[in-house]
């Protein structure tokens, strides 16, 4: 196998492959990478046993056929610390079993280990098949990972939780997410061809392999498939495939509140703003802030045994009973880091019970918080 390939090119290719493969390992080759050139093109592969990346990229007409691995960081960050506009040369020696990697003077010798030991990337049969544009899965990630549990006893919660369901009449596809003191649900048009897909446990690491991914696909379309078990997304040249959560995701529908009969709507900035300021006095360890509603205005404090104490008024568009609630802070910015439109909508029903949190302008995404002592 002899690889000839433009440094800004297999740059990119390592970026994304590198990124699945874990530091540690307890199986060599799931520290490698596996290349391979035929027709002109070179394919990069990479797994950790539950996600598995390969993409593919164009190589230089002088590169010969032929497969190899490849110690996925060391090489990446060879070829990141070369020079910009550098021609790469990659060839196996398959002799000495080493990998040659050249770019003008400087020359790299690295051990590889054999192609057959590296793992089959095949996904199997995965009977639902559809498309969605990019932007849309974009935003069902980000307004619902901030809540993925990192509990790893409780699994079946590491993950965004992606099914069909019905809101007010119109099908729609669904994210959730709760770390059991927070719930992020938000939702895009139900694909075509997605009418028949089972409700699936994105894993947290997915998730965030997909989320770089996606950054970099524009307005593209990506084609999903998925199984019971396994899902795949193809977008352009790359194919990331995973395995999915084995559990059961919990009835969210009963976590969510609804008998919040007290309305409160502010300007989303202005409320960020106050509780991020506020927030500085409390302790390290609680992050509470306390939220008192009051007609014309919402007043956020928080004190402390040890710094002091802060509170900042805003004004709110609120005229029921006055109320307090304490909240963890950072769930609070978390959720109004979301928030895209100007206003923020949140509903209440009493110092115990769970608040809900809207976008004023997108009754597309929802979330809960649960109160806290303060």
């Amino acid at each position: 196998m002899k690889l000839m390939i433009d440094r800004g090119v297999l740059l990119k290719t390592l970026a994304h492959a590198q990124s699945v493969v874990e530091r540690r390992n307890t199986i060599p080759i799931l520290s490698n990478l596996k290349l391979e050139v035929a027709n002109g093109k070179v394919s990069v592969a990479a797994t950790d046993m539950e996600i598995g990346l390969t993409e593919s990229a164009m190589a230089d007409p002088a590169s010969e056929d032929g497969s190899a691995t490849a110690p996925a960081h060391t090489l990446y960050d060879i070829v990141r610390k070369l020079p910009d506009g550098a021609q790469v040369e990659i060839a196996l020696d398959a002799m000495a079993e080493r990998l040659t990697v050249r770019a003008g003077r400087s020359n790299f010798q690295l051990s590889v280990l054999p192609t057959e030991d590296f793992p089959s990337l095949a996904d199997g049969d995965l009977p639902v098949n559809f498309r969605m544009a990019a932007r849309d899965l974009r935003a069902l990630i980000d307004r619902t990972r901030f809540a993925i549990s990192t509990e790893e006893t409780r699994y079946y919660l590491n993950g965004i939780f992606i099914h069909k369901a019905e809101h007010e009449g119109v099908q729609v596809l669904r994210a959730v997410a709760t770390d059991g003191h927070r719930l992020a649900r938000a939702e895009a048009p139900l694909p075509d061809g997605a009418a028949d897909m089972p409700g699936v446990i994105v894993p947290r690491k997915t998730v965030g392999e997909l989320r770089k991914l996606l950054d970099e696909a524009g307005d593209d379309d990506v084609e999903i498939s998925l199984s019971e078990t396994k899902i795949r997304f193809v977008l352009g040249d790359i194919v990331l495939g995973s395995k999915l959560i084995d559990g059961a995701f919990p009835d969210y529908e009963r976590v969510i509140p609804s008998g919040n009969d007290k309305f409160m709507q502010l300007d989303r900035q202005a409320f960020k703003d106050a509780v991020d300021r506020v927030s500085t006095i409390s302790t390290e360890k609680s992050r509470g802030v306390k939220l008192a509603m009051q007609p014309g205005a919402l007043v956020v404090s928080a004190s402390n045994a040890e710094s002091g104490a802060a509170s900042e008024e805003i004004e709110a568009d609120y005229d029921d009973a006055e109320l307090e609630i304490g909240f963890n802070s950072r769930y609070l910015l978390d959720i109004a880091n979301q928030i895209e439109g100007d206003v923020a909508e949140l509903s209440f029903s009493d110092p115990a019970s769970p608040t809900i949190l809207r976008d004023k302008a997108d009754a597309s995404a929802l979330y809960v918080l649960m109160p806290m002592r303060v």
